[in-house]
């Protein structure tokens, strides 16, 4: 699994379903997105130079202006999106936190691979992408991964459209009513919608539904995809 092309006649086979990996494939309530938040609140008080509070004002600022917070600071602070990659995604305590999961497993085993290919699209970089889903016993369903490359400048991440231009190209998909996506965040699963994908939003159990909708289809849980796209799967009911 890796972030790819596919062959061009491969492109015309199958449909892609895309889906994010933070928060979609386990749950909020494992506090992931909190223990990342304080390491990006410490990173940029040290690195920058800055009280507490005003760390966590600018954190959400470059996090609401770009999609990311690590955009900001390479764009305004010529950070090394690497060092912060390590010191960030890379140094939480993944391995204390998310576990196996049979049911998500069932969920991806149960779609055929025939009529659809499964394909992962994150903000995050490779190195964290890959190990979250190795954590959740799930990395050999996917077919590729196609990941913020923080090593590139400008960085491209969702809701960019170039973002979800370059996961098709990777996935080798052509036509935008081939691509199916699921994601837990508002701006992103709106986006996909606003280019012609299929666009699931993801609001866990317990969270506020939005007034409006993001896109088409809005979930609470993943099993539900069963009764969205029943063509992909082969079967109908998750018993």
């Amino acid at each position: 699994m890796g972030s790819q092309t596919t062959e061009p006649n491969e492109a015309a086979s199958r449909p892609v379903l895309f889906f994010d990996i933070d928060n979609c494939l386990y749950p909020r309530s494992t506090k992931v997105h909190d223990l990342m938040a304080d390491l990006i609140d410490v990173y940029f008080a040290t690195h920058l130079g800055l009280p507490e509070e005003e760390a966590v004002k600018l954190h959400k600022e470059y996090y609401k202006n770009y999609g990311l917070a690590i955009e900001g600071l390479v764009r305004h602070h010529q950070i090394d999106p690497l060092d912060y990659n390590a010191k960030v995604d890379d140094a939480l305590p993944l391995e204390g936190i998310i576990k196996r999961n049979p049911q998500l497993r069932k969920l991806l085993e149960d779609i055929d691979k025939s009529k659809v290919k499964l394909w992962l699209l994150t903000n995050a970089y490779v190195t964290h992408g890959r190990r979250v889903v190795k954590l959740l016993g799930i990395d050999d369903l996917f077919e590729g991964l196609t990941y913020c490359d923080y090593s590139k400048v400008p960085i491209i991440c969702k809701p960019h459209k170039d973002m979800f231009a370059k996961a098709m190209k990777e996935a080798g998909v052509e036509k935008a009513e081939d691509c199916y996506f699921v994601d837990d965040s508002y701006a992103n699963a709106a986006s996909a919608q606003e280019l012609g994908w299929a666009s699931v939003h993801l609001v866990e159990e317990g969270l506020p539904v939005p007034e409006t909708q993001a896109s088409k289809y809005q979930i609470r849980h993943l099993e539900e995809l069963r009764d969205i796209f029943p063509q992909f799967f082969k079967s109908s009911n998750s018993a």
